[in-house]
């Protein structure tokens, strides 16, 4: 048997960032998960470290968006019809936290997470030789009516208010941004305080292994076995038990399978989504992530290809793919850029876990010592892992947090 300082249970860009976090402050880390770094959820995203981001993605209110939803029109979202009387309570709480206030409460907590996002990333990128991945040139949201662009007012100015920079773009505008798209769009909007990556499993991949530079371990194993053993924490994996008296879950959309069985019952859920690598159809291309934001897709330049990423999907976590939304949104996004051909015979899915309130939980479990969470960064995990793998350390070690964890501690859903 193994004896650690801590494990972290969980091999994506969130848990990867904690286990790195750990290791740097002395402390010896076993990372623990059934597949290698970065293969799951942190595999599938936009690649965006969306250092502008100001409020959630909310609830949509808009009648005619609801019809579109309801009767499976939208690109932007999807929904299994079997799973909605489950799904019901978590949506009336995520609808709850669409209010204007509560989307400013958000803005006003999680601004820290935020602000610091690209930074954190760029000190692992250079101590992890990983800077070859990196693109600091922001991301263009492009709107194909001035309507659209119109309606979007009231959040930009908030978003001004608070000291973000963007740039409000005629089509001209934003064609010299991105000369290879086509001009089916009207108005568009720059985000230069944001950064994206050309490989987000590359990423991942990079800071794990820096991780291993510092003494870190990796361990094949299943998470679902930890247990407390003699005032310890204890986990099965391929090379035998480890234990320690810290444990980390960063486990994403699988933690209820783990946290539950422990008394530990928060409202978590799923949004599924999807992407797929497309050929460019020609010589054009992009030079940043390109979002359309009245059909809800993004396409992105990785080393893969171009990926076209999906909306999202409310079904069960573990039901077989539908990737029906792409039959609803690729002759707008053909018609917006030259995709060619697709790179893989199949779209890769992807699961967001979510918290209603859109904002993750990061620190001590209930009723449970030594065992921490960090998870439920929804469609951030990317963008704040490092962040979140920061302040989950700082409160593990008994450093002052650089910001105040309370708006993230689980017992706010106790309230």
């Amino acid at each position: 048997m193994a004896r650690t300082d801590a494990i972290v249970l969980g091999a994506g860009m969130v848990g990867v960032s904690a286990a790195l976090h750990l290791a740097r402050r002395g402390l010896s880390v076993a990372l623990v998960d059934r597949r290698a770094p970065g293969e799951e959820t942190s595999y599938g995203n936009a690649g965006i470290i969306e250092g502008n981001t100001y409020f959630p993605y909310p609830f949509p209110l808009k009648p005619s968006a609801l019809l579109k939803i309801a009767f499976k029109q939208a690109p932007e979202a999807n929904y299994h019809l079997s799973y909605l009387p489950k799904l019901a309570p978590w949506l009336f709480a995520y609808l709850r936290h669409s209010t204007t206030e509560a989307m400013f409460d958000f803005a006003e907590q999680m601004r820290p997470l935020f602000a610091a996002s690209i930074a954190e990333h760029e000190k692992l990128m250079r101590e992890s030789n990983s800077e070859r991945y990196l693109r600091t040139n922001g991301w263009l949201k492009v709107y194909r009516s001035t309507r659209a662009f119109d309606e979007a007012k009231t959040d930009l100015d908030a978003i001004a208010a608070a000291g973000i920079a963007f740039e409000p773009l005629d089509l001209n505008g934003s064609m010299a941004l991105e000369p290879g798209l086509s001009p089916v769009f009207e108005r568009g909007i720059f985000w230069p305080q944001a950064a994206s990556v050309s490989n987000p499993l590359g990423v991942t991949r990079a800071y794990a292994e820096l991780f291993r530079s510092l003494g870190g371990v990796s361990l094949t194993g299943d998470a679902r076995s930890l247990h407390k053993t003699d005032g310890r924490w204890r986990v099965d994996t391929s090379e035998g038990p480890v234990d320690a008296p810290v444990a980390v879950v960063a486990l994403g959309p699988w933690a209820p399978d783990l946290l539950e069985p422990l008394g530990i019952y928060l409202p978590l859920e799923v949004k599924r989504g999807y992407h797929r690598h497309y050929r460019p159809d020609g010589n054009k291309g992009l030079n940043r992530p390109v979002l359309d934001a009245e059909v809800g897709y993004a396409v992105v330049p990785m080393e893969q290809g171009l990926r076209l990423t999906t909306g999202a999907e409310f079904a069960s976590r573990d039901a077989p793919p539908t990737p029906v939304q792409f039959d609803r949104l690729m002759s707008k996004a053909r018609g917006l850029f030259p995709l060619g051909e697709p790179v893989e015979a199949e779209p890769w899915m992807g699961r967001r876990p979510c918290f209603p309130d859109s904002k993750p939980v990061i620190g001590p479990a209930p009723g449970q010592s030594g065992l921490w969470l960090d998870y439920g960064h929804a469609h951030w995990g990317l963008t704040l892992g490092p962040v979140t793998g920061r302040l989950i350390a700082e409160m593990i070690t008994g450093e002052a947090p650089f910001t105040d964890p309370q708006p993230y501690s689980a017992e706010r859903f106790a309230r």
